[in-house]
């Protein structure tokens, strides 16, 4: 991470006109460097805009700028050959005004502290937009899961697990799956923690959502961050101008959050042509069979090779019409080269942050409407926070009340952000946040700041 201050593009200011990035004192009061490739300090200055824009108070923008607390593990694993491999693991812990810490772990080799802690604060406003009761955290392991065998990655992850066990717990900070991480490494984790607390009799399974059903998990929470962005694109359609029967969409990724995201819109008759993946990218002109492609991908790991598609170069994925582009996968995918390519009406980010700052700059510019990833990505912790309830609960509830429930929750979160996009006159991101940092201010004008 560089020090030395660089001329910095242009971001939206409060009355329209285009601001220089990194220029809010809190930077250098917190001591923040200026890098505009660094996602954490691009999502800081995100935030920020957002809070200049709706005057929050300074002393909430400086603790929002960083986190609480940066945790940073090493640990030794044996392998199944008998040999020992050390791992590095990541807990950030970035705000919990609202309550507990929540957030998903990352098992990724690509993990570094700096995304981690991006993610958090993400969190942080995602929850706050949804209104569920939770503050922001992320972590995660710097590992590749598909280069381990099972019985490896449960040691991998219990041994984490214990690393990190006097730093969670069901009231004061709850993961959940993210990339890389599954139900069943979180049945793993729930168990650990269990075993480490002798909590007995006390919901220690609250400890972690995205559980396996049958250990306490949500019905719902696998599908539910791609059922929340349909949900969002549904209330949003007539400010889009789209009509989600014969709508056509792109997406990025096709595993949980895409092909959970596909199989639904092309429930409702939407058509997806064209998806791009780690292993390439695919076109069908007339439509791609949605669930088939789901079982092709869990069966081969992507999207290569898929029956009735034809393969295409990445520039031909981008440039193909259709009236939504999903980003669905890791961060930072659409970058300014991508965005000038983009033909779509509107992006919605189905990932955290896959839309970099100059390559959203040239989507405003070309009246590309951006659903950010704040609204469309949040349905995963809010039914992570339905799990939590149950679990704390002794209860369960059955598929619809689940779908109920996070339609409500997304619905009213997308019309927060119309409606703070009309009274600020800003684009829909700023909005998001702005409406996500109201609620935010409001509880830290009754609880003070100690002492």
């Amino acid at each position: 991470m560089s020090n030395t201050t660089v001329a910095a593009p242009k971001a939206p200011s409060k009355n329209g006109v285009r601001r220089e990035l990194f220029k809010s004192p809190v930077f250098d009061e917190v001591g923040l460097p200026r890098d505009p490739d660094n996602l954490y300090l691009q999502t800081v200055d995100t935030m920020l805009t957002a809070a200049e824009v709706m005057e929050l108070p300074h002393e909430i923008q400086l603790i929002l700028a960083q986190p609480k607390n940066e945790i940073m593990v090493h640990f030794p694993v044996r392998m199944d050959d008998g040999t020992f491999k050390l791992f590095k693991g990541y807990r950030v812990q970035h705000n919990n005004a609202l309550g507990p810490y929540k957030g998903g772990l990352r098992f990724h080799p690509d993990v570094h502290l700096d995304d981690v802690k991006s993610l958090a604060l993400l969190m942080t406003m995602k929850t706050s937009l949804v209104r569920v009761p939770f503050g922001g955290g992320k972590g995660g392991i710097k590992v590749d899961p598909r280069k381990h065998s099972m019985a490896e990655m449960e040691r991998i992850v219990r041994r984490f697990t214990t690393a990190i066990s006097h730093q969670i717990g069901p009231d004061y900070d709850i993961p959940a799956p993210d990339v890389g991480s599954n139900a069943q490494h979180m049945a793993w984790i729930a168990d650990t923690f269990t075993f480490l607390s002798e909590m007995g009799g006390h919901q220690p399974e609250a400890v972690i959502t995205g559980k396996p059903v049958e250990y306490g998990g949500s019905l719902g929470r696998e599908k539910a961050t791609g059922q929340g962005l349909v949900d969002v694109v549904v209330e949003l359609a007539p400010e889009l101008g789209l009509t989600i029967k014969g709508m056509t969409f792109s997406l990025i990724g096709y595993g949980n959050v895409g092909s959970w995201t596909g199989r639904i819109l092309g429930g409702m008759g939407a058509k997806l042509l064209t998806v791009m993946d780690h292993t390439g990218a695919i076109r069908n002109d007339k439509s791609l069979d949605v669930e088939a492609l789901a079982l092709h991908v869990a069966k081969n790991s992507g999207v290569a090779g898929f029956a009735g598609s034809t393969k295409i170069t990445t520039e031909e994925f981008y440039k193909t019409k259709v009236d939504a582009i999903i980003p669905a996968a890791l961060e930072q995918m659409v970058k300014e080269q991508e965005a000038h390519w983009i033909n779509a009406k509107c992006l919605v980010e189905g990932a955290n942050a896959p839309t970099t700052p100059a390559g959203d700059r040239v989507l405003t510019d070309r009246g590309v409407e951006v659903i950010p990833a704040i609204l469309a990505n949040a349905g995963g912790v809010t039914v992570s926070y339905f799990e939590w309830v149950q679990n704390k609960s002794c209860v369960s509830w059955d598929a619809e009340e689940v779908d109920q429930a996070l339609n409500r929750h997304m619905v009213s979160a997308a019309r927060r952000t119309t409606a703070a996009r009309k009274k600020f006159s800003c684009d829909m991101r700023t909005a998001a946040y702005i409406a996500a940092l109201e609620n935010i201010g409001k509880v830290y004008a009754v609880r003070g700041i100690f002492p």
